[in-house]
């Protein structure tokens, strides 16, 4: 049985039986640098309680889970360093070491679902990368979202994905893909990928009863809500497709691979958008935090 550690508001979130929301936190040790990361972390959380919710922050530190992270907590993961990047692959053995790790968005469903948190917001999943044909690259994300109960908010897959690739892998694993307000796939920076969602959505009383009927069929897995970055903090795809290629052309030629190319590649796009590939990063996490209490508001009236 794994040893819970739960933040004085999340226990009391629990106790009386009111929406709670989970967060990752490698955006908090792996996102951006200090103070910034902590401050966009408390924002975000700040956007959860002030739309009716209670955040839940995932971290393991020194080899114990942490659901929620009391402001201490938060402040010291902020200025960690060498944190390592927690995955379904390697949560298990920093628990068991006594290590100190953030969660990714596969970690986070597992310590949420293991806390009974059935709602996650964050900021886009990993998926299909550019040329998995013959590097076989594909995120865990997609093989949690096929067996954890967890309803997942974000805005879309990154961008420097192939989202055509990540949403056949989604359909062959059974994820149900609902787009929020719209018909479109968002790709995270930019409201539309120029895909099709499968499935369309437009409250989140619908998209809670989706996840409470999926429960109740015994089906496996969790959604993906993909929520589109508000039209005012977007970067439009036709400006970001060429930076993408671009930077997507430095890593080949750097003979970037792995885990190493994301960062990467983030890195580059930064860069060349002048620092507003991260103002529009920080404003769909806090836009699918959002969206995310809402869902967590109504999953909490539906099932009481």
């Amino acid at each position: 049985m794994i040893d819970l550690s739960l933040s004085k508001e999340v226990r009391a979130a629990k106790a009386a039986k009111s929406p709670i929301v989970a967060l990752e936190s490698t955006i908090i040790t792996h996102g951006m640098p200090y103070p910034r990361n902590v401050e966009v972390a408390r924002q975000v959380e700040a956007d959860i309680r002030e739309t009716g919710a209670t955040p839940a922050t995932m971290a393991v530190l020194e080899g114990r889970l942490h659901v929620g992270l009391e402001p201490e907590q938060l402040t010291a993961l902020a200025q960690a360093n060498q944190v390592a990047k927690l995955s379904r692959a390697d949560l298990a053995a920093c628990l068991a070491t006594g290590g100190t790790g953030a969660t990714t968005v596969a970690a986070t469903m597992i310590a949420a679902h293991h806390a009974q948190i059935p709602v996650f917001a964050t900021g886009g999943i990993g998926g299909v990368h550019q040329g998995a044909e013959s590097s076989f690259d594909i995120s865990a994300d997609l093989q949690e979202l096929a067996q954890t109960p967890v309803t997942v908010v974000a805005a879309g897959a990154k961008a420097i994905l192939d989202i055509a690739k990540t949403l056949e892998v989604l359909e062959t694993l059974g994820v149900p893909v609902i787009a929020y307000g719209q018909d479109a796939f968002p790709a995270f920076w930019s409201a539309r990928s120029g895909h099709k969602a499968p499935l369309r959505m437009d409250e989140p009383a619908a998209i809670a009863r989706a996840h409470l009927v999926r429960r109740a069929l015994g089906v496996p897995g969790g959604q993906l809500v993909a929520n589109p970055i508000p039209t005012d903090a977007e970067i439009p795809v036709e400006t970001l497709s060429p930076i993408i290629a671009s930077a997507q052309a430095d890593a080949a030629r750097h003979r970037i691979t792995g885990k190493d190319v994301t960062p990467f590649l983030l890195q580059r796009i930064y860069e060349q958008t002048d620092g507003h590939s991260l103002t529009a990063n920080i404003a769909l996490v806090r836009n699918n935090a959002r969206l995310a209490a809402r869902i967590a508001q109504a999953m909490t009236n539906t099932a009481g």
